[in-house]
C-alpha cells in the first residue's frame, strides 16, 4: 500500500512536469529506492531504470562512502523538444535538480543507444548524493561535475555529437577557463561548455592520479563539514587551488603536446611502421625460402 505522504509525493512531482506532459498519460513506479515517472509508451524503459538503480545506488555509496538516506525520483521524457524546453540546451541528454531530488532523462537519447542509461543515470545520481551531503553554495561546480563524470565513467550528460580532443586543442591553444571560474557556472556555447566539462573531468582524474581516491574523499568529507572549497582543499591535498591548477595544466600541457606530436606525424609514423612491416615480411619470406631449400637437400640425400 503506498502511504497518503509517498502519493502527496508523487503528485508534486507531477506538477514538475513540463507542460505538455501534463496532459499525457502519465504512471510511477515505485519501489523503496526509487520512484520511476514515465508516459505509458516508457513502461519497460521505466522498470529498467528501476531495476538497476539499486546496483548502481551500491556502487557510488561504495566509491564515495556516503549513504543514499533519501528516496530519489526519476522522470523519463520520450519527446526530445519537451525535454530540451525544460533543460534549456540542445546538448543535454539529463539532467539532476538535487532541490527536488529528481532526475529527468531525455529517453529519446537513450532509446538511439540503450547503453548509456546506467551511465547516465549513475552521473545525474551522483549530482544528488553529492548536493545532498554537501550545501550547494560550498560545492565548486567543476567539483560537482567532475566527480560525476569519474565516478560514472564519462559525459553523461553532454554525450551526443561530441567534438573528440576538445580540451587537448584547448590548453594548447590557451582558450581554456580558469578553475576558479568554474566555480559557480559554466560557460555557454558548446566549446567552451564541452571544454568546462572536460576540464572539470581532467581535473579530478588528476587528483586521483596523484593524491589517490582518499584525496578526493578527504576534499569531499572536508566540503561537508563546512569547509570553503578553497580551504578542503588545503586541508586535503596540503597545497593551495592555484598551485594544484598550475601542477595540473602542467600535467596537462605535456600530454596534449605528446598527442599533437603523435597527430601531426600521424602519417609519418604509419609510414615508417609500414616499412618496418615490409622489411619483417620480406626477411620472413628469405627465412621460409631457405627453410625450403634445406627440406629438399635432405630428402635428396
Amino acid at each position: 500500500m503506498i502511504c497518503r505522504k509517498e502519493i502527496l509525493l508523487v503528485l508534486s512531482l507531477l506538477l514538475l512536469l513540463p507542460t505538455p506532459l501534463r496532459g499525457a498519460q502519465t504512471s510511477a513506479i515505485e519501489t523503496d529506492a526509487v520512484i520511476v515517472l514515465f508516459e505509458e509508451p516508457l513502461g519497460v524503459a521505466a522498470k529498467r531504470v528501476s531495476d538497476i538503480y539499486p546496483a548502481l545506488r551500491e556502487e557510488l555509496e561504495e566509491t564515495l562512502e556516503w549513504r543514499f538516506n533519501f528516496r530519489p525520483a526519476v522522470l523519463l521524457i520520450k519527446d526530445r523538444q519537451t525535454f530540451q524546453k525544460r533543460a534549456g540546451s540542445t546538448l543535454f541528454t539529463a539532467f539532476a535538480d538535487p532541490g527536488q531530488r529528481l532526475i529527468v532523462i531525455d529517453y529519446s537519447r537513450m532509446a538511439a543507444n540503450p547503453s548509456i542509461l546506467g551511465t547516465t543515470l549513475k552521473h545525474e545520481m551522483c549530482h544528488l548524493l553529492l548536493h545532498h551531503h554537501i550545501q550547494g553554495a560550498n560545492l565548486p561546480r567543476w567539483l560537482d561535475e567532475g566527480i560525476s563524470q569519474w565516478v560514472s565513467g564519462g559525459m553523461a550528460e553532454i554525450i551526443m555529437n561530441r567534438e573528440r580532443f576538445v580540451l587537448n586543442r584547448a590548453v594548447l591553444s590557451g582558450h581554456y577557463c580558469s578553475i576558479r571560474d568554474l566555480a559557480t557556472y559554466f560557460p555557454a556555447g558548446e566549446m567552451p561548455l564541452l571544454t568546462a566539462y572536460e576540464e572539470s573531468k581532467d581535473l579530478i582524474e588528476y587528483i586521483a592520479r596523484e593524491f589517490g581516491k582518499n584525496g578526493i574523499l578527504d576534499i569531499l568529507r572536508n566540503l561537508k563539514e563546512g569547509y570553503a572549497p578553497e580551504e578542503a582543499i588545503r586541508q586535503s591535498l596540503f597545497i593551495s587551488l592555484d598551485e594544484l591548477e598550475r601542477k595540473w595544466l602542467k600535467d596537462l600541457r605535456k600530454r596534449a603536446t605528446w598527442f599533437t606530436y603523435f597527430v601531426v606525424h600521424l602519417y609519418q609514423i604509419l609510414f615508417f611502421l609500414g616499412a618496418l612491416l615490409t622489411v619483417f615480411g620480406f626477411i620472413r619470406a628469405r627465412i621460409r625460402k631457405r627453410n625450403y631449400r634445406d627440406d629438399d637437400i635432405f630428402f635428396d640425400d
